[in-house]
C-alpha cells in the first residue's frame, strides 16, 4: 500500500491530509493521474513537487508498496 501525504491548500481542497493506494509499484506519473481521478479537484496535483520518502523524485522514479509520496506545494506568505 502506497501512503499519499496532502499539505496546504491541497489537504483543504481535499478535505483530508493522506490517502492510500493498494498498489506493488508504479510511478511518480501514475500516482499523479490516480490523486487526480480520486480528487479532480486537485488541478495542482499535476504540477506541484513530489517527493518519495522525504526526497524529491522525478515522474518516472519508482514509487512501491510501503513508500510515502507526499505532494509539496509551493509556500507563499509575507
Amino acid at each position: 500500500m502506497i501512503k499519499v501525504l496532502f499539505f496546504a491548500g491541497m489537504q483543504e481542497a481535499a478535505g483530508t491530509s493522506e490517502m492510500t493506494w493498494d498498489r506493488e509499484t508504479v510511478t511518480v506519473e501514475e500516482v499523479r493521474k490516480h490523486v487526480q481521478e480520486v480528487y479532480p479537484q486537485l488541478v495542482q496535483a499535476g504540477v506541484v513537487p513530489v517527493a518519495v520518502n522525504e526526497e524529491f523524485a522525478g515522474e518516472e522514479d519508482p514509487v512501491q508498496a510501503g513508500d510515502t509520496v507526499a505532494f509539496i506545494p509551493p509556500v507563499s506568505g509575507g
